[in-house]
């Protein structure tokens, strides 16, 4: 059986790269709907994680703020992919390691080895300062800065491409349609 990393490891990992954090304990979360109250006094953008796979058996994480509206028809020509739906519970453990309702760019620490999951973050949302999202448990609520999330994730050794995931957003922002970082 494959065993994933804890919750206290991540955050010994965030701190082996001197990336500071700022955790909340909460009820669980299983939907945007569900945080709207929990988050309600922790600044940031609160972002939502879809673990999509495509047509092609290749595995995405898309990470967006929690208001942005994601068309999974469109998506394909803003990110590169074939036709996407989204990933079983049983791929996203076997992947991440985490399981419906805590998915999060922390579970990438999961996919250190296979590097099978490409990732995908909304261009608009990484030009904020401070970004939320579960530390692999939907209990809490962790803020991170956004430069630091861009480490993490070079840390783990991810290809990372921003997009414009919604061009009608009140909040665009001047990226090609989809650009790796």
């Amino acid at each position: 059986m494959t065993s994933f990393i804890s919750r206290a490891e991540l955050f010994t990992f965030l701190n082996h790269l001197g990336i500071k954090t700022i955790t909340r304990e909460h009820v669980p979360v299983f939907t945007v709907e569900d945080g709207a109250e929990c988050w309600a006094d922790i600044p940031g953008v609160h972002c939502k994680n879809l673990f999509l796979r495509d047509a092609g058996r290749q595995n995405w994480l898309l990470v967006a703020p929690v208001q942005r509206r994601i068309d999974l028809k469109t998506l394909p020509d803003r990110i590169g992919s074939r036709r996407l739906s989204f990933g079983s519970a049983d791929r996203l453990w076997a992947t991440l390691g985490v399981r419906p309702g805590s998915v999060t760019p922390f579970a990438l620490l999961n996919d250190r080895q296979e590097q099978s999951v490409r990732v995908v973050l909304d261009a608009w949302m990484m030009q904020q300062p401070l970004l939320n999202f579960h530390p692999l448990e939907n209990t809490a609520t962790t803020t991170i800065a956004a430069s630091d999330l861009r480490r993490f994730l070079e840390a783990c050794g991810h290809v990372v491409s921003l997009a414009v995931l919604d061009p009608e957003a009140v909040n665009p922002v001047s990226v090609p349609a989809c650009n790796t970082i």
